[in-house]
């Protein structure tokens, strides 16, 4: 999370309509226990869920919390999916990025067992007819992939989805193969922190290579089996879907699922809140199970990650802010926003599952560590726009000399995509001012003394952002 130039946290992630949480059977979640004092009641962790809700924020949330082992659900909204289901702790979501902290997981048990090494060279792992790229004589490791320091870019540039709505479906291994051969780094591996979706998916499919197995069935060998984790799957079977929420875009409109045949390691797992609360007790029990010591190599942090309060072990960010540390994952998908992380000194961890793609981690980070505040609420009032007054916004406005924002047209939508970051729509409050749904901030366009567009101002995290207009 980069804080030297206005950035948008947008990474492989959750949120519905108030309604009564649902109770939480026994095979959901262990025991709730009155023991637990550090998070708040159910009752004030429900307001802050139903706040997001009413404000528009999300469809439906469910939150997890684990204190000394007791653990607690809270729900609120709901799930979208067949026949009205209400959400609870096996409601299944599209976990995305959280995936990562599993594949490294794999990376850990594979290195423990002699069957790989963390220096290893990618190359090693992958057919000789790839070539995989280098710099002078400093090549791609495994440690480079889990450490988001490869070297590579977040996504391939090759990955051109002939679904946007399911933008890795057909992306295969062959086009996979293809982009390595061709790509140039920039720089050097090992050399800087630069978060890249494609690295963790291929380090997911050279473990699986190495292993002689598809990922999804070593990582049931291996992590998910040992760990009790019956409802985390990518495939998921008859009775998976009947509980899986349905993924909604920032206006509430109900989007497809994701497919990584190729890049599974990135983010393709489904999850519960019940499964996720299971592998947060693992992670803070460091004997309780038959990987531990595997969990245990994937939380020392082992390099820098973009900000001076931010490490990064295997895939965990390592969070240093309020007076605590927090490791940390998120993630997202079209429809879907997820967050798992926890505080190894309070021996207390947080999950939030949301089946919309706005931005929740302020609710775990907050109640981890109420230092870290949450977002302010505002509602927005949507108006239309014309397509031609649109138009004249149209253009590249440069907040940096390396940070243009581009503002495209696309119907009767309006679009900005930040450097080396995703096109997210904007919405108009009237036709200078705009906001997103998907992360907290706005954008308003000032004309010169003729009336022309000349600027632009993003507002996020309290600051106000100018930039010129691009001939």
């Amino acid at each position: 999370m980069r804080r030297a130039l206005p950035t948008f946290l947008v990474v492989l992630a959750c949120a519905c309509s108030l309604g009564r949480p649902a109770p939480v059977s026994a095979a959901d979640a262990d025991p709730v226990s009155s023991s637990a004092t550090w998070f708040p009641p159910d009752s004030a962790v429900r307001s802050i869920l139903a706040a997001r809700i009413e404000a528009g924020q999300a469809v439906g949330l469910v939150v997890g919390l684990l204190e000394d082992g007791a653990t607690r659900i809270v729900c609120v909204g709901t799930s979208g999916g067949p026949g009205g289901r209400p959400l609870d702790g096996a409601t299944v979501f599209e976990i995305g990025s959280v995936t990562k902290v599993f594949t490294a997981t794999l990376l850990a048990d594979m290195a423990r067992r002699g069957e790989v090494r963390l220096d290893q060279p990618l190359a090693e792992l992958l057919p000789k007819s790839v070539k995989v790229p280098a710099r002078g004589d400093t090549v791609i490791t495994l440690l480079d992939l889990a450490t988001q320091h490869s070297g590579l870019p977040r996504q391939p540039s090759n990955l051109d989805s002939a679904d946007p709505a399911n933008p890795y479906a057909d992306y295969t291994v062959e086009k996979l193969y293809d982009f390595l051969s061709y790509h140039t780094l920039t720089r050097a591996p090992g050399a800087t922190y630069e978060y890249s979706n494609l690295g963790m998916g291929l380090l997911g499919h050279a473990l699986a290579l190495r292993a002689g197995k598809p990922y999804e069935t070593i990582m049931i060998e291996r992590v998910l089996k040992p760990l009790g984790m019956n409802d985390t799957r990518i495939t998921l079977t008859p009775g998976l879907k009947d509980r899986l929420a349905a993924g909604h875009d920032p206006a509430g409109a109900v989007v497809s699922n994701w497919d990584f045949p190729a890049l599974a390691g990135a983010g393709a797992l489904r999850s519960t809140a019940g499964d996720m609360l299971r592998f947060l007790a693992a992670n803070l029990d460091s004997n309780a199970t038959a990987i531990s010591a595997d969990l245990r190599e994937t939380h020392r942090s082992r390099a820098t990650a973009g900000s001076p309060n931010m490490s990064i072990g295997l895939a965990w960010h390592l969070l240093h802010a309020g007076g605590s540390e927090i490791v940390w994952h998120n993630g997202g998908t079209g429809g879907y926003r997820s967050f798992i992380g926890y505080d190894p000194a309070r021996h207390a961890g947080v999950v939030v599952l949301s089946n919309a793609s706005t931005d929740a981690d302020d609710i775990a980070l907050h109640l981890l560590n109420p230092k870290l505040p949450l977002k302010r609420m505002v509602k927005h009032t949507e108006v239309k726009v014309d397509a031609a007054r649109l138009d004249a916004l149209v253009g590249q406005y440069a907040l940096a000399p390396t940070f243009v924002l581009t503002v495209t047209r696309e119907g009767e939508g309006l679009f900005i995509q930040a450097t080396g970051q995703p096109k997210l729509q904007v919405f108009a409050e009237s036709d200078s001012t705009f906001f997103y749904k998907v992360v907290d901030a706005q954008v308003t366009f000032e004309r010169d003394a003729t009336g022309k567009v000349a600027r632009i101002v993003l507002h996020q995290n309290g600051r106000d952002t100018p930039g010129q207009r691009l001939p």
